[in-house]
């Protein structure tokens, strides 16, 4: 009688006898072994150590499932099927400008500089001779410059004068009346003697002239220059070139109408200013308040010479 081995062949069946000691297995178990031992997984470390073996040596589940192992996504993506977060960038908040202290400032910058702008130009004025402020005045005849010899004539001498017209019409120097006309901001309605006058002009005082026929708003726009305005005065004269002449010691300057700027700058630089007897008033002494082309001798009967220099 020949015996099967377990590495023979054989027509021996295995046994379908229970294990001693194992649970009968019910209907659809074997199934279910089988399905457990495909599906569980394989167990690492201490784990396989509590797990327990049939008698066939196959290892069997732990009769505590495993949850299936978690998946991780890779580092710096995000699991599939969750939408990434959108990245909201920052918003910036554009602060106005300042613009109460700029202002200020600016304000504050521009009246500096306009003070020391005013400062520099009054140091430069007052380093200014008078000849050389007249000078800047467009159009002004400066007779120290074209005959000097012309503005040293200044005696003192009775009766009327011939003054060489074609120098300067009205004259602005020359030898002149002892008695001066009133400068007291007078205005004459009137021609008045040159002889006068230009004792007045050697006072410091600036005379105003203008033809007859000048219109009547045009002698009231210079009156209002003139009135109530010590070292002026101001009378009609027959002959000028041009409507208005102005008139100071060695300096003449003629134009067309009372609004001209210049009248009032000839007036600032040159009144007083052009004087040859510096202090010497318009008020006192033997002046001459009358019209008149006549010179008035007023204390010649009174045993002068009616000659001097000066004064």
């Amino acid at each position: 009688m020949s015996m099967s081995t377990q590495h023979g062949g054989g027509n021996r069946k295995p046994s379908t006898k229970p294990v001693a000691g194992a649970k009968p297995k019910q209907g659809g178990d074997e199934v279910e072994d089988d399905l457990e031992d495909e599906a569980a997984p394989v167990s690492l470390g201490k784990e396989s150590d509590s797990a327990s073996t049939s008698a066939s040596g196959k290892q069997k589940a732990s009769p505590r499932k495993s949850a299936p192992p978690r998946k991780t996504a890779p580092a710096g993506k995000r699991p599939a099927g969750r939408p990434a977060a959108k990245k909201v960038a920052p918003v910036k908040v554009k602060q106005g400008a300042a613009w109460g202290p700029i202002i200020l400032f600016s304000v504050v910058g521009l009246l500096a500089l306009g003070i020391v702008g005013f400062a520099v130009y009054q140091v430069r004025e007052n380093g200014l001779t008078v000849r050389e402020r007249a000078d800047r005045i467009d159009g002004i005849k400066d007779f120290y410059k074209i005959n000097k010899e012309y503005t040293e004539q200044r005696s003192h001498v009775w009766g009327p004068q011939k003054y060489d017209l074609s120098i300067a019409n009205p004259p602005v120097s020359g030898n002149h009346n002892q008695n001066w006309q009133r400068c007291l901001g007078d205005v004459y309605a009137a021609p008045i003697a040159t002889e006068h006058a230009l004792h007045a002009l050697e006072h410091g005082a600036v005379w105003i002239t203008y033809q007859p026929n000048l219109p009547a708003d045009q002698v009231e726009a210079l009156a209002k220059k003139v009135k109530g305005k010590d070292y002026l005065l101001m009378s009609p004269y027959e002959g000028q070139a041009k409507p208005i002449s102005l008139q100071a010691w060695g300096y003449q300057l003629q134009v067309d109408k009372a609004s001209d700027a210049r009248i009032d700058e000839f007036i600032k630089t040159l009144r007083q200013s052009a004087s040859l007897e510096p202090g010497t008033p318009c008020s006192q002494g033997d002046i001459i308040t009358e019209t008149g082309t006549t010179p008035r001798d007023l204390g010649k009967d009174g045993g002068g010479t009616g000659m001097t220099s000066g004064g």
